[in-house]
């Protein structure tokens, strides 16, 4: 049985929810609090990734550079050098989107422990359309070597995750949502850099999420109970390094595989799962994310319902998918 505390009412109407960048911004507050080496940069989108709350408590660690995002990262990883911890924010689609090779020179060659936050990454960016949907991010942080890359759950494993990060003394990538999303862990869900976390028990199918898409997959598995189908859940808040145990071992109970993402999922996390199970154990493995193409512009949960992203959808493909493909037995 899985001892990981969820919220009540997750399959309620009526689910509590809030933005992953709203944690964001309270766990850097607090992260500052903590540790007066911790400074933040932002790109002119102050309020939008919730900076504003660590700038407005300590307005002489934080440093506005304009609409510059290379100079963002390479005056932070100066800063780092200099023995403080920075964090940087803007959207996704301009960092990493817009300064990747910066962050590759000067934060990652270096080893600088430098925070790169991308809000606004994925579909449910919304009316903003395809140009600030970013769908790649995944991809170029988890390439690169030393990073650390995380994908926070809800509003409260983000608030955790800045918190831990602020600590690591690695480079990192911490991806964030516009959109509220459900909140399904609670204060007393662990969160642990490199782990990941079984949700829910079952046989028939392994259901890997990363991000808000771990609700949907909760969701999903709900609705595959009710056709006698069961799901396991496991949550992979940390993409690179992933927590190879953990899933492998879910693996080898279900022998079948599901993994979702509001992302690419060539080079993404259903990518990195791809890449483990051909080394480590090879399963049948469906990727549910986005399939090569970009996104649009249209209201949040619609996009999500159009690529086939909501708990609903992906039920309909786990079962497909279960009912056409056989379990891979222990000693394949």
């Amino acid at each position: 049985m899985s001892h990981y505390p969820l919220a009540d009412n997750l399959y309620a109407d009526d689910v509590a929810q809030e933005p992953t960048r709203a944690g964001f911004g309270r766990g850097l507050k607090a992260a500052g609090e903590a540790d007066e080496r911790v400074v933040a940069l932002c790109a002119d989108l102050t309020e939008s990734t919730q900076m504003h709350l660590f700038r407005d408590a300590f307005p002489e660690r934080f440093v506005e550079v304009g609409i510059a995002e290379q100079n963002l990262v390479t005056v932070a990883s100066g800063m780092a050098r200099a023995g403080k911890i920075p964090f940087t924010s803007s959207y996704a689609a301009f960092s990493p989107g817009r300064n990747w090779e910066q962050i590759r020179t000067t934060i990652c060659l270096n080893d600088q422990p430098v925070t790169i936050v991308g809000s606004h990454a994925g579909v449910s960016v919304g009316p903003d359309g395809a140009t600030h949907q970013m769908l790649e991010d995944i991809a170029l942080m988890r390439v690169l070597p030393n990073m650390v890359v995380i994908a926070p759950g809800d509003s409260i494993e983000a608030e955790k995750a800045t918190r831990a990060i602020a600590e690591s003394g690695k480079p990192s990538y911490l991806r964030l949502a516009r959109e509220k999303t459900p909140v399904f862990s609670t204060e007393h869900s662990p969160f642990v850099i490199g782990k990941a976390y079984v949700l829910r028990e079952g046989h028939d199918i392994s259901l890997l999420g990363t991000g808000t898409m771990t609700y949907q997959l909760l969701v999903a598995a709900n609705e595959l109970e009710k056709h006698g189908l069961s799901a396991e859940v496991v949550h992979v808040p940390t993409i690179k390094p992933l927590d190879e145990d953990t899933i492998l071992h879910s693996i080898t109970k279900t022998g079948r595989v599901l993994t979702a993402e509001e992302a690419q999922v060539k080079g993404g996390f259903g990518g990195a799962i791809a890449e483990l199970l051909s080394e480590r154990k090879p399963t049948p493995l469906l990727r549910v994310g986005m399939l090569d193409r970009f996104g649009e512009s249209g209201a949040p949960n619609e996009l999500l319902d159009h690529f086939g992203l909501t708990g609903a959808k992906i039920a309909e493909k786990a079962k497909a998918f279960i009912h056409t493909t056989p379990q891979y037995h222990r000693d394949y």
